[in-house]
């Protein structure tokens, strides 16, 4: 699954990107939803994912992507100022994989590094 902010904004830097992992794996693990591979970068989120059959893609992105943004919202107020009422972009990529993990993996781990460690400069797009 990959999503981003809205306008493909470069917000998820600082504290903000690892407050969104936490918040990530907080609802996967509620859901029993095993995280494969994450990667936070500064405007989209890669999630590998492996979920119980039981929950639609649709479900679980809603789910993620609502309660992140809401989450997200609560702890930096500039958020709220940028972007209003939702935080992503109304659309997502969803992908599947049968065999071959190792290839999504790959292409998760050689994303640009996450961009944590980055200061937040008040410019988003």
């Amino acid at each position: 699954m990959v999503f981003s902010p809205k306008y493909r904004g470069k917000i998820l830097v600082g504290d903000v990107a690892l407050a969104l992992e936490g918040i990530i794996r907080k609802i996967c693990k509620e859901m029993k939803i095993e995280i494969i591979d994450m990667a936070v970068n500064v405007d989209h989120v890669h999630l590998f994912i492996e979920y119980p059959p039981k929950y639609s893609v649709s479900f679980m992105a809603k789910r993620i992507k609502g309660r992140g943004s809401r989450e997200l919202r609560e702890a930096f107020p500039h958020l709220k100022e940028w972007c209003g009422k939702g935080l992503w972009a109304p659309s997502c990529f969803h992908g599947s994989v049968g065999h071959g993990w190792e290839v999504v993996e790959r292409y998760i781990q050689n994303q640009e590094a996450p961009n944590a460690k980055s200061l937040y400069t008040g410019s988003v797009l």
